[in-house]
């Protein structure tokens, strides 16, 4: 009887929620508008020169947390533009399957190279369809919006480190003793002056 009773309640929530309006879309038939602080997939971006913006510094191979970046570096060569030796890349692969989106790649890339875009990846039946070449991640620079945030951008939004305020140290003053002062000089008691010769007779002669 318990078991007709729970399979009555089910179809009793079933049938209350029919009518209820879909909160799901089918995608990607339909891609529903997202915020501007989305983020997903990745692109490596060209500058205005049309020379890659990735030095090969490893930074981002380094920081990512999952592990998912792997990048093999070209030997050094001079720029066509600027003249300097400076790094290129032979190869990048990301691998979207493992990578927890959270965008440190980004933030320590020291030539804004590597940002995020605002569209998804199309699904795909192999696990080889989410893994992002070097030829992707390029091609994404155009086929995909990006978002605003950059490194630099990044970086400048933190709040710069606390500097611990070193406080002086307290100095005493010093201890001054109370100047000592001179014993006062007694003169010694002045002698009577010496009576004339005749004031002392007579005196002589008045005593007894």
């Amino acid at each position: 009887m318990g078991y007709l009773t729970d399979s009555l309640r089910a179809l009793g929530t079933t049938l209350r929620n029919m009518r209820r309006p879909a909160t799901t879309i089918p995608f990607p038939q339909q891609i529903r508008e997202r915020e501007e602080r989305f983020r997903t997939s990745f692109a490596l971006l060209h500058d205005e020169n049309g020379e890659e913006l990735c030095v090969a510094c490893l930074a981002c191979e380094r920081i990512c947390p999952s592990e998912v970046i792997k990048m093999k570096v070209a030997p050094k060569r001079e720029s066509p533009f600027s003249g300097k030796r400076r790094g290129y890349l032979e190869d990048f692969t990301l691998d979207l399957t493992a990578c927890i989106y959270c965008e440190l790649c980004v933030q320590v890339c020291p030539t804004d190279a590597i940002v995020m875009t605002r569209v998804p990846e199309v699904p795909g039946f192999d696990r080889e369809d989410l893994v992002l070449t070097m030829d992707k991640l390029y091609a994404n620079e155009h086929a995909k919006p990006l978002t605003w945030a950059t490194a630099s951008k990044l970086n400048e939004m933190q709040e710069p480190p606390k500097v611990a305020k070193v406080e002086p140290a307290k100095t005493e003053p010093a201890k001054t003793e109370p100047a000592k002062s001179a014993p006062a000089k007694t003169e010694p008691a002045a002698a009577e002056p010496a009576k004339p010769a005749a004031v002392a007779e007579a005196v002589a002669q008045e005593a007894p």
